[in-house]
């Protein structure tokens, strides 16, 4: 194996994923001011915050391959990202309550040779919910390091009606499109992810 990936993220969602498919990846974190990206508009955003966090970790050989992600949830032309505080998480979590919201996340490849960056899309309907299934949600502690303040990989699960896109982008990572695009860097990856 040559070339070697590089996951510029602590999520142990992305992690996992990476997990899932058999890459191989050491993880390197690099903290950056995301407030110098001003744009409102979803897919600028994510696509600009993963280069971002991409171009902040450095390539310490030739044979290195970086791999940065971001995700927002978008609804009603509004970015909705990790909540400040239990007010923020029922604000958005009472904005999307019955109703159809998007997650983009925005991913970075880049190598000594060569960059690429792209956003994917995701719909995802949630159901109606109760006053206190908002609360009963909020008090789990689960909504507070995602972005629309909901994991669908946990007990957000059960606020989702239906998703049309890929489910593992609204975790964080499209995973079945990046190990195609990682084909270009890493020749060793074969249909299967291994």
């Amino acid at each position: 194996m040559s070339n070697h990936l590089i996951l510029a993220s602590s999520s142990p969602r992305r992690q996992a994923l990476l997990k899932q498919v058999n890459i191989p990846f050491t993880v390197r974190k690099t903290d950056v001011d995301e407030s110098q990206i001003t744009t409102n508009d979803p897919v600028e955003k994510v696509k600009q915050l993963s280069m971002l966090k991409g171009k902040a970790t450095s390539l310490l050989d030739d044979r290195e391959v970086i791999l940065s992600a971001d995700t927002v949830v978008s609804f009603d032309h509004q970015i909705l990202e990790k909540p400040k505080d239990k007010q923020d998480a029922h604000r958005m979590l009472s904005l999307l309550s019955g109703s159809v919201h998007e997650v983009f996340t925005g991913v970075t490849i880049r190598s000594a040779e060569k960059e690429i960056t792209f956003a994917q899309e995701t719909e995802v309907e949630f159901w109606s919910l109760t006053e206190s299934e908002i609360e009963e949600y909020i008090s789990s502690g689960e909504p507070f390091d995602k972005a629309g303040a909901y994991g669908i990989q946990g007990l957000g699960a059960m606020l989702v009606k239906k998703i049309n896109g890929d489910y593992f982008n609204v975790m964080g990572l499209p995973i079945s499109r990046v190990c195609r695009e990682l084909k270009g860097f890493f020749p060793w990856i074969n249909n299967s992810g291994n």
